[in-house]
């Protein structure tokens, strides 16, 4: 029996990608470990499910600096690709209660009832198990700041085929941010 619910996920996804970066899908980023991969375990690609979604990210990733997006030049901060993701229906699922519970996380993930964060640790937990399990990836909610239920990330194992993702195209953060 698969570990967990399964989820049907595919189509357009974005990266954000550093602009030096030459190529915007390589994992070996992800070697410092994420919230779906702990550290020094296996590669994963992070996308995010549209534009409102890479937005909060961006803001997500500041969060508690000094200084917000509009305080940085645009030219060092992320390009957004555009990729296509083959439909699969054997992701992990994250994203009803019923698949959260079972795999151990809380309803109001990606938050605890009493609004404690749910800790990475025990998301990494999962990814492993998923991982183990043959899963291709996992499909959750976000855990950014000022996301909804709605706002959803794709995780993917990178297995070392490269999971039939195909860049679609590349922009540059001033051309897509501020839209």
């Amino acid at each position: 029996m698969p570990y967990g619910h399964s989820a049907t996920r595919g189509g357009s996804y974005n990266r954000l990608a550093e602009p030096d970066w030459i190529d915007p899908l390589d994992t070996s980023y992800s070697l410092r470990g994420g919230r779906w991969n702990p550290p020094e375990s296996f590669p994963t690609l992070y996308l995010n499910r549209g534009l409102r979604m890479a937005r909060l990210q961006v803001r997500h990733k500041l969060a508690g600096q000094p200084y917000g997006v509009e305080d940085l030049d645009e030219s060092e901060q992320h390009d957004l690709v555009e990729v296509d993701v083959p439909e699969r229906r054997d992701w992990l699922g994250c994203i009803t209660a019923r698949a959260l519970t079972a795999v151990g996380l809380p309803e109001s993930y990606p938050r605890h009832r009493n609004g404690r964060p749910v800790a990475r640790l025990d998301c990494q937990r999962i990814g492993g198990r998923a991982f183990d399990a043959g899963r291709p990836g996992i499909a959750c909610r976000s855990a950014a700041r000022g996301t909804t239920q709605n706002d959803e990330e794709l995780a993917i194992f990178d297995r070392g085929e490269g999971a039939g993702v195909r860049p679609i195209s590349r922009r540059s953060f001033a051309d897509w941010f501020w839209d």
